[in-house]
C-alpha cells in the first residue's frame, strides 16, 4: 500500500491541512438560495472522495507514529501562488490549472509542483519561521 511505502522510505510527510469534508460537500443550497455549478461540483466531491484523501491521511499518520515518523500539515493558502524559488506571492504567477510562471523572476514550472516543493518546504522549515517573521517566504508553518 502507498502509505506504508511512504511510511517506511520517508519516516515523515508533509501535508496541506485541508478541510475536506468542506471541500466535498453539497452545493444544493435551498430553494431560495439555490447553488452554483452545482453539477461540476457533484463531480469534484465525487473525485475527492473516491480518491479518499481523509482515509488516506489517516492511514498514513497511524502508520508514520507506529514507526515513530510524524505528518506535518501545512496551511496550504497561498501554496499555488507562492514562487517556490524567490518567495514571491501573486496571483497572476499560475496562469492556469498547470502552469506557473513567477512574474518576478521568471520561474517555470507546472503550477502542482511549484505548489508540492512550497508546502515541503514551509512543513520543513523551523517552528519559529512564519509569515510574521518572514522567515517562511510568506507560507505559513501548521503543526
Amino acid at each position: 500500500m502507498t502509505t506504508t511505502r511512504i511510511a517506511k522510505r520517508f519516516g515523515a510527510a508533509v501535508l496541506e491541512d485541508l478541510k475536506i469534508r468542506n471541500m466535498s460537500a453539497s452545493a444544493k443550497g435551498t430553494v431560495e438560495e439555490p447553488g452554483r455549478n452545482v453539477a461540476r461540483k457533484a463531480g469534484l466531491s465525487r473525485s475527492i472522495l473516491a480518491a479518499a484523501w481523509y482515509r488516506f491521511e489517516l492511514l498514513l499518520t497511524d502508520k508514520l507514529a507506529f514507526l515513530g515518523g510524524s505528518v506535518v500539515k501545512v496551511d496550504p493558502r497561498y501554496t499555488s501562488v507562492t514562487c517556490s524559488k524567490c518567495g514571491s506571492r501573486d496571483k497572476a504567477n499560475r496562469e492556469n490549472q498547470a502552469k506557473f510562471l513567477c512574474l518576478s523572476c521568471g520561474h517555470a514550472d507546472h503550477a502542482d509542483v511549484n505548489a508540492a516543493v512550497n508546502i515541503l518546504l514551509a512543513g520543513t522549515l523551523p517552528s519559529a519561521a512564519s509569515e510574521t517573521s518572514g522567515g517562511s517566504r510568506g507560507l505559513e508553518r501548521a503543526a
